[in-house]
């Protein structure tokens, strides 16, 4: 079982009969899923979809999403997932980088249609298609019930064959993820190591047969589509999807499906904490949780485990470049090492701490983490530079400064340079700083993160105004949330006559976070 495909079809084997997927009423078993995903395969092949072509999905988690997955990974395409919270020229940006030939979205997002943002947006040669997953079919889209009956028009046999050629070392997916240098890159993810990954992290974390896995981590992030899905066909557990995180309907589920694993970022576990409702929750059947994608403070792993009364608290450490995990705490560690590490690597997976000149430091020092194993991505797609930038002699330089303690966990002392996770995403000051300079009044800007106690960090803008202008903070964050995702845009804006620069003519972002005050308003 070396493939996502053959991952899906031993799980239909070994657990038939079992629910595979729960959403709004429709309840597929593991063998109607791979079903569901054979005639998706098909239907992509009918659409002329061949081996290694691209194929983006742009829509909320759920079942469609899930089995759209299964069916482009089993013709033999690569999967590019896009965020639901991209406006029209950043999902441009990925479809054009990618060059995805088919584009499956939903029309009908929180009362948007996903598809009309991309209305104007250039050099979309690529993209000869576009399916509505969910939602109403405008003319020139074709719904996916009626994508689906192309498969009639493609043999069994065919599509069994373009499953059957799909190896261990190919491409499954490109997941985008920003870099400090503004523009998102696509890392290339494999089928072998996919499934490494999810079978030892599955047996690492203690998911099983039988769990019921709530899914609120989106599908277009590794921690959705990998730890989520993936991890659950591996096991047989089954997968509620949720599309939006809500804390009264969140919790109804968990009540409702009886769910046993709950995992996010620690957002998602103090929204719930400070719930005035919390004590009529019904938290009976809850047994594991995994929390990483920010800093985990102490007192949340403490009071998940004592308030939410989880059996199993886990946290990890990983990026998108290394299929989305380099090391986990084991669900039986010590309470200690769960709350103040990320654990140990993967069995397999090696990690280098290093200084500045690439020496490596002491047992105990600080320096930045290099990985090396398996898991590491194939290189970011048509970027050999970013990609020669970023590895090198098989070793990923992740840009997180930590050390290794004496039991050989990883702890995480500071992040990238200039990123910062605004509710478990990855908030990149050179991406958001690139777009803010396309507003007429602003001549430089520099974005710096600030604490902020609900969603772990916030960014702040300090904006240089063009001569003759004006800047007004307000209309600028207004502006932002028109261009930008929710989760990048500036919570505060401050118009100033310079920036700090250093000699060499960089900006001083640590003077910067010094400074950073948000509006009372934002807090």
């Amino acid at each position: 079982m070396t493939t996502i495909p053959a991952a899906l079809r031993a799980a239909a084997e070994a657990f038939a009969d079992d629910e595979a997927v729960v959403d709004d009423g429709r309840r597929l078993t593991f063998a109607e899923l791979a079903a569901a995903a054979d005639e998706a395969a098909r239907a992509f092949i009918a659409s002329g979809i061949e081996a290694g072509d691209r194929v983006a999905v742009w829509a909320p988690n759920g079942a469609a999403w899930i089995v759209a997955s299964f069916g482009i990974y089993a013709a033999g395409a690569v999967l590019v997932p896009l965020n639901t919270r991209y406006k029209g020229e950043e999902a441009g940006h990925v479809l054009r980088t990618s060059g995805a030939k088919l584009l499956l979205v939903t029309t009908d997002f929180l009362g948007a249609d996903l598809s009309a943002l991309l209305d104007g947006v250039p050099d979309l040669d690529a993209l000869e298609e576009i399916v509505v997953l969910d939602g109403p079919a405008p003319d020139g889209r074709v719904s996916w019930p009626a994508f689906v009956e192309r498969a009639a028009s493609v043999d069994r046999s065919v599509g069994a064959g373009r499953e059957a050629a799909i190896g261990p070392d190919d491409v499954s997916d490109i997941v985008f993820t920003s870099g400090t240098t503004g523009a998102p890159k696509g890392a290339m993810l494999g089928h072998g190591a996919s499934v490494r990954v999810y079978r030892a992290w599955s047996d690492l974390v203690g998911l099983r047969r039988g769990d019921r896995y709530l899914l609120v981590y989106p599908l277009f992030h590794t921690a959705g589509l990998k730890s989520g899905v993936l991890a659950s066909v591996l096991v047989g557990a089954t997968i509620v999807p949720e599309p939006v995180f809500d804390v009264p309907t969140v919790m109804k589920r968990v009540a409702a499906e009886r769910i046993t694993m709950l995992p996010g970022p620690p957002t998602v576990f103090q929204s719930i904490l400070n719930d005035p409702a919390l004590p009529s929750f019904d938290l009976s059947s809850l047994r594991l949780s995994v929390t990483g994608a920010a800093v985990v403070p102490v007192s949340v792993v403490k009071r998940m485990r004592e308030e939410l009364k989880f059996e199993t608290v886990v946290t990890g450490y990983g990026l998108t470049e290394t299929t989305g995990t380099v090391s986990m705490c084991r669900h039986d560690d010590p309470l200690e090492v769960i709350a103040e590490t990320v654990g140990r690597p993967l069995p397999g997976v090696d990690v280098r701490v290093v200084d500045d000149d690439g020496h490596d430091v002491q047992l105990g020092e600080p320096g930045e983490f290099l990985v090396r194993g398996f898991n590491v991505m194939k290189g970011y797609f048509n970027d050999p530079e970013a990609t020669a930038a970023a590895m090198s002699d098989g070793w990923l330089r992740t840009g997180d400064i930590g050390f290794v303690d004496d039991g050989g966990n990883l702890r995480i002392t500071d992040r990238k340079k200039d990123m910062f996770i605004v509710g478990g995403f990855n908030a990149y000051p050179a991406e958001i700083e690139a777009m803010m300079l396309g507003h007429p009044d602003i001549a430089q800007v520099a974005v710096v993160g600030v604490p902020d106690a609900r969603l772990g960090e916030v960014g702040v803008a300090f904006v240089i105004a063009k001569a003759g202008r004006h800047v007004d903070p307000d209309a600028v964050i207004a502006w932002c949330r028109e261009t930008m995702a929710n989760f990048k845009v500036p919570r505060g804006v401050e118009v100033v006559d310079t920036l700090p620069m250093t000699p060499s003519g960089k900006v001083q972002k640590f003077v910067l976070r010094a400074r950073a005050v948000l509006p009372s308003r934002s807090r």
